[in-house]
Parts: C-alpha cells; sequence; structure tokens
C-alpha cells in the first residue's frame, strides 16, 4: 500500500464511535491504526462556547475546512500538525504531529459535513442509535468521566437538538453502512450487552454475500439473525439485524460468510486470538461480550481489509485532483 486506508465513524454525542473505534483497533492491531478524532477542529473551548451561545456540533463552531485539508493530507500518506482538545477539561492542549499507519480511523461528529472530507475516506460508518438510548449513554458517560451533573446533561441535550438535526443526522446520507444499536422491545434497561444491532448496507460498497443467512434457514422474522430488503432515506438497501440473545452457533455461521469471503481475515476470525472483539463495558463496570458488536466490528474490518485490496491510485487520485 502508497496510502493509508480511511475508516470515518460519524455520529452525534454518545453514539458509539469511541467504543467502535477502539475494537476495530485492537484487532486490526494497535501499531498498524492512527485514531484521530475530529472533535479536535473546535475553534472555541467550552468556555468561549457558552459564552457565544454556540454549540460544538454547529458547522460554524468547527474548522472544517482545516479538517479536510488534514484528511485529504493524511489520504496520500502525509504527516500533519492536528489540533487537541480535552473533552475532560474543555480546553485546547498542544498539537501533536501525527504520522499516518496503514490504517486510520477518523471518528467523530462532523466527518462527511464537506464533499472534500467525504472523498477522503475507503468506508464510511454512520451510528444511530435510538435517541432515548444516546441520551442514557451521555448522562453515564459526561457524569462519570466529564464532570457534568446529570441535570446539566440533560439540559445541554436539548439545546443541541436542532443542530443535531441540522448538522449531524444529515451525513446518515453520506455513509456506506448505518450501525443502529437498539434494546430488544425498548427496554432501556437492558445492558449493552444484550442490544440488537441493525445494520444498514449501502449499495455504495461491495458487501459480503449473506443472502446465505436464508440458506441456513436464519432468515426468518423469528430468527435472532434477519436479512431483509428495505430503503434508506428513499434509496433501496439490505438490512442484516442481529439479536443480542443470538446464539454462538449462529454468530458462527455469520461470521463465517465474512471471513470465507476473505482469507487474511481468518486469524481476526479466531476469538482466541481476538479477545476485544466485541468487548463492551457493563453498567457495573464489568467486561461483557456483545455478539452483535462483534459482529459489526467484523464486517467494518472486512471492508478495511478489502478496500486494500481494491486500491486504485491512478483511478482515486484522479478523482480528487
Amino acid at each position: 500500500m502508497s496510502r493509508p486506508i480511511i475508516l470515518g465513524i460519524v455520529g452525534d454525542s454518545a453514539a458509539g464511535k469511541t467504543t467502535l473505534t477502539k475494537g476495530i483497533a485492537q484487532v486490526l492491531g494497535p501499531e498498524n491504526v492512527t485514531v484521530i478524532c475530529t472533535d479536535d477542529y473546535h475553534k472555541y473551548d467550552r468556555k468561549q462556547r457558552a459564552e457565544i451561545g454556540i454549540t460544538a456540533l454547529h458547522a460554524d463552531c468547527n474548522y472544517l475546512d482545516i479538517m479536510q485539508h488534514h484528511l485529504s493530507q493524511l489520504r496520500t500518506g502525509q504527516s500533519i500538525l492536528k489540533p487537541v482538545y480535552s473533552h475532560k477539561t474543555g480546553t485546547f492542549e498542544p498539537p501533536v504531529y501525527i504520522k499516518p499507519s496503514k490504517f486510520v480511523i477518523v471518528e467523530g461528529l462532523l466527518g462527511y459535513s464537506t464533499r472534500g472530507a467525504r472523498d477522503c475516506y475507503d468506508v464510511k460508518v454512520y451510528l444511530a442509535p435510538p435517541e432515548s438510548l444516546r441520551a442514557q449513554w451521555k448522562v453515564k458517560r459526561d457524569t462519570q468521566k466529564r464532570g457534568y451533573t446529570e441535570e446539566q446533561v440533560l439540559e445541554e441535550l436539548r439545546k443541541r437538538e436542532p443542530d443535531s438535526e441540522q448538522f449531524i443526522r444529515p451525513q446518515r446520507q453520506w455513509s456506506d453502512i448505518v450501525v443502529s444499536f437498539y434494546p430488544p422491545s425498548d427496554d432501556l434497561e437492558q445492558t449493552n450487552g444484550h442490544l440488537n444491532v441493525r445494520l444498514v448496507l449501502r449499495p455504495t460498497i461491495p458487501h459480503p454475500d449473506f443472502s446465505q443467512i436464508l440458506n441456513y434457514g436464519d432468515g426468518s422474522f423469528e430468527s435472532a439473525i434477519r436479512l431483509e430488503l428495505d430503503r434508506d432515506m428513499g434509496k433501496p438497501v439490505d438490512v442484516l439485524e442481529v439479536d443480542g440473545h443470538a446464539t454462538l452457533e449462529q454468530v458462527n455461521k455469520l461470521e463465517h460468510i465474512i471471513c470465507s469471503d476473505m482469507p487474511y481475515l481468518k486469524n481476526i476470525c479466531d476469538r482466541e486470538s481476538n479477545p476485544e472483539l466485541g468487548k463492551i463495558a457493563g453498567t457495573t463496570g464489568e467486561t461483557l461480550q456483545s455478539y452483535p458488536l462483534a459482529l459489526t466490528q467484523l464486517l467494518i474490518t472486512y471492508h478495511m481489509l478489502k478496500a486494500t485490496q481494491n486500491y486504485q491510485p491512478d483511478i482515486r487520485e484522479t478523482t480528487l485532483k
């Protein structure tokens, strides 16, 4: 490879971007992955945003031009001097020198907000959990890790809603895969390890042949793994759903479909070799195993490795000029 493969993971605040990113990076090997957060491109710190009356989700609150320029540099294998925003303190820290690895994962709020930025990704993922579940995740994260009270977090969600609707959610249309973790029967008391996942698979990239699921007899609505045709934002898509109570046997069949299409994935499919696949923290800090999360991470990793095979520098670089 003469340039890195770039994965985008975009979604609203506390949608699960970091959890998904960490697992994929661990599977590919931390030494092979550079992780970048586009929140570092905020124009204003927390205090300034409060004084101005603008949220971090608003396009005018971010240096989208610099973000786009840095993504273009990374795509051609160049290093960047990246700004750093601390979510813990709400202030900026000294910039850091970033040299891209074989794979670059770019996660954040506004990664698909410009055409130039979108053209830099090989694989684009959008996270879209139910808003009630995202609010629960945000309250938990911001009170435990960022020093907010629950009332402050809920008020911030209220203030941010117009910008979420205007700037964040429209980016869904540019993704190759839409990932929606959701509780069974809208039961928000279910732990993260038992969440279902709904994967919207757009024909913008070639997915594994999941029609084999129907041959296994696992495609019915009564099954824990379902495949169907649907429309998303007015366009035809495949939808793959995996329930949190799926059995190991069912999960292994789905993993076999993904891994058999690419020899490079054989080691990744070995659970003993990749204990981090599908790992998630429970409500009391314990580590849980989520099969829906593991399959989602495996599918995204599949596409990143597939992109290394499909790399055509002359065609792609011509379109960027």
